[in-house]
């Protein structure tokens, strides 16, 4: 994950408040695929591609924590040939990425189901979580078969299962039983793609999360798009609620 002088230069010109945590809802593959008279799945591998700029250079920025959202509940409903192609480059990704991040220090955390994965995704998702668990970098959010009102539901029912007393039934308590129990909530939520949907995607993590959106398609937003981003943030005030 290294950083080229033109990275560099344009993380020192930033301001200097950097978002703790930022999501990223990745979207657009398809259409800058299209747009190239190219097949969809051209476009996917490019947004895979785009992946590692953009995890570098959050790294390099500081930010502490990034979650992707790579493939969510309702994507199973996509053409077959589609999924099957997301699958296999999500195996081969994670297969060719993972050692490389975890030399850089970054700790893999999966976020989402397993019981429908392939044996061999799982594997190397489960491989990936193990091999970089005591890291002390970035912790790299990989929401893949992931539902925001799916982790809710699942959370309530694991506290059911788990006998939790009603009287010790709060937020905190709550929060222990999502995917994203060790993670603090969004503080900047990125959608590409131009749409202003959060798609069911951390629906708990960003109550209190800015939103910002872009046109550029994912394969494309790097760099100065998230200078952007960034800039946009430091722009907010960040109220929680409160009267300031």
């Amino acid at each position: 994950m290294t950083v080229n002088p033109e990275a560099s230069r344009r993380i020192e010109n930033a301001k200097n408040t950097v978002p703790h945590h930022v999501a990223i809802i990745m979207d657009g593959n398809g259409r800058w695929a299209e747009s190239r008279g190219l097949d969809v799945s051209e476009g996917h591998h490019a947004g895979f591609e785009n992946l590692r700029r953009v995890v570098a250079d959050l790294a390099e920025r500081g930010v502490a924590y990034l979650t992707l959202y790579a493939f969510s509940t309702e994507n199973w409903d996509r053409p077959e040939s589609e999924v099957n192609g997301i699958l296999a480059l999500a195996i081969a990704v994670i297969a060719h990425e993972a050692e490389q991040l975890n030399e850089n220090g970054v700790r893999i955390k999966h976020l989402g189901r397993v019981d429908r994965l392939s044996a061999e995704l799982r594997e190397e998702l489960e491989r990936a979580v193990e091999n970089t668990a005591s890291n002390t970098g970035l912790t790299l959010g990989i929401a893949f078969d992931y539902g925001g009102r799916a982790e809710i539901a699942n959370a309530a029912r694991q506290m059911i299962e788990d006998g939790v007393p009603i009287d010790e039934i709060n937020e905190s308590k709550f929060v222990e039983y999502l995917y994203t129990a060790d993670m603090p909530d969004v503080d900047l939520l990125i959608r590409t793609g131009g749409d202003f949907r959060i798609s069911n995607f951390l629906l708990w993590q960003t109550a209190y999360s800015e939103f910002y959106t872009s046109e550029t398609l994912w394969p494309d937003f790097y760099g100065e798009h998230i200078d952007m981003a960034f800039e946009s943030f430091n722009e907010r005030k960040r109220r929680f609620g409160k009267r300031i």
